[in-house]
């Protein structure tokens, strides 16, 4: 496929956004029944993890500015998720739960600043290997996030606590994501693993809502029936 800087950034912007407002629904979700009960902290806090090696990858490899700022939306709103399951889910004050988010906060952005300012010298020598080693390593904690995920649906037999609309939404800005990565001169296969990745595990987790949660429906009305 032909370079078109035009389409790679508009692609990207749409797939930003989508990445912008994905967890909107899940924190809203969180926020109006005050539980995440189904929601695994483990996976939104892993996906708050990735961002920032992500975050890395994509400001040393100068892609796109929307993929630049990608990273950095996601792990702020996978934060403010994890910090949700610390105040609804462990029942942590409000206090302490808002002192986590900016302690963890503060590490991370330290965390993805120093190691740009650590890697870029190498990348522009001609090394490639520190900076592939961040983009294959987000990829693995963005794969291996959703596996408590699916032990959370394992355990309830059905998709509880995560928003359906949160995991469609993702899905799309991973999907937008990738087109946008292939009118690049040069497809990024690193980026675009990860974004491929997310659209195939969050695609799992809506088909198990989609054939697990009437199966669930139908034995709690079983079940009332027989009382």
């Amino acid at each position: 496929m032909p370079a078109n800087a035009a389409a790679e950034n508009v692609l990207g912007t749409i797939g930003t956004i989508c990445w912008t407002i994905q967890l909107v629904p899940q924190i809203w979700k969180s926020y109006r029944e005050k539980s995440t009960e189904g929601l695994s902290e483990v996976l939104v806090f892993m996906w708050a993890a990735a961002g920032p090696f992500l975050g890395v990858y994509s400001i040393v490899q100068n892609l796109n500015v929307p993929l630049i700022v990608q990273p950095q939306l996601f792990g702020v709103l996978c934060l403010i998720s994890w910090v949700q399951c610390q105040y609804y889910g462990r029942k942590r004050s409000k206090t302490t739960s808002v002192v986590l988010f900016f302690v963890v906060l503060a590490i991370f952005g330290g965390f993805e600043a120093g190691m740009v300012f650590a890697i870029r010298p190498s990348y522009h020598a001609g090394n490639m290997r520190p900076t592939q080693f961040f983009g294959i390593f987000s990829s693995i904690i963005v794969a291996l996030a959703l596996l408590p995920q699916y032990w959370e649906i394992y355990k309830h037999k059905e998709v509880i606590g995560i928003s359906i609309w949160f995991m469609l939404i993702d899905l799309l800005g991973g999907v937008f994501n990738d087109l946008s990565l292939a009118f690049k001169s040069d497809f990024d296969v690193i980026a675009g693993v990860t974004y491929s990745l997310v659209v195939l595990l969050d695609g799992i987790v809506i088909l198990l809502a989609l054939i697990l949660n009437p199966l669930a429906k139908r034995r709690r009305k079983r079940a009332e029936a027989a009382q």
